[in-house]
């Protein structure tokens, strides 16, 4: 595995990598368009560290196991452990940065794991199942209620939403999420996709925004 956290701006991030504590259909639109019904508390599911690659220099899909799904996603980076029922004051405190993620998804894999009623690993934990570029400091946003993100895939926005729309807002999913499991810094959290889902081709030209504070251009290898 080749990564390692790192800022925008360079700097290293002392703490390992953790693993990459995810949550499913958190945009009403992406659940409709896949025709799932909306979850009526957090669908969590857990990716582990070694699924994650850089978005640096491109990163590689697994064609030959079928439709490869891009799903853009924030993802939040602690820089503190939690763990219990922590308060909006010690999540805020842990949170260390953000970033534009793609959560990869082997869309035909899953599709047969859901109709059979059986977990969705094969289809999410693959390696490189995880693409990360730098994160942003946490203090470039003044309210982590309304953070904007986009995919562009050769020119064209494929996925542009908000953390507005989500149906489980950042702080209240991660007090949930501690609550079930600790959490450790170094962990990632993914907090759901946009609508607009759809598969990679090996060739596509990408770009992953956080518009008006990240931009990283990245290539499907």
């Amino acid at each position: 595995m080749n990564y390692q956290h790192q800022y925008a701006d360079g700097t290293r991030i002392h703490f390992p990598l953790g693993k990459v504590v995810c949550i499913g259909r958190n945009y009403a639109e992406h659940a409709k368009e896949l025709d799932n019904p909306i979850p009526t508390e957090p669908l969590l599911f857990i990716k582990p560290g070694s699924c994650v690659v850089p978005a640096e220099g491109g990163f590689k899909i697994p064609a030959e196991r079928g439709s490869v799904h891009y799903e853009v996603e924030i993802a939040v980076l602690l820089g503190k452990s939690l763990s219990t029922r922590p308060s909006q004051e010690e999540v805020l405190d842990a949170i260390s940065g953000f970033a534009p993620a793609l959560d990869l998804t082997l869309r035909d894999v899953q599709a047969k794991l859901k109709e059979k009623g059986l977990p969705w690993e094969l289809a999410k934990c693959f390696d490189g199942a995880c693409v990360l570029p730098p994160f942003v400091s946490a203090a470039s946003f003044e309210d982590i209620t309304a953070i904007p993100v986009r995919l562009t895939v050769n020119g064209e926005v494929r996925q542009d939403g908000s953390s507005a729309m989500m149906l489980n807002p950042i702080v209240p999913m991660i007090q949930h999420m501690a609550a079930q499991f600790s959490l450790q810094a170094g962990d990632v959290i993914l907090t759901g996709t946009p609508a607009g889902v759809g598969p990679f081709n090996v060739g596509d030209d990408v770009v992953l925004e956080l518009p008006g504070v990240s931009r990283f251009e990245s290539r499907v290898l």
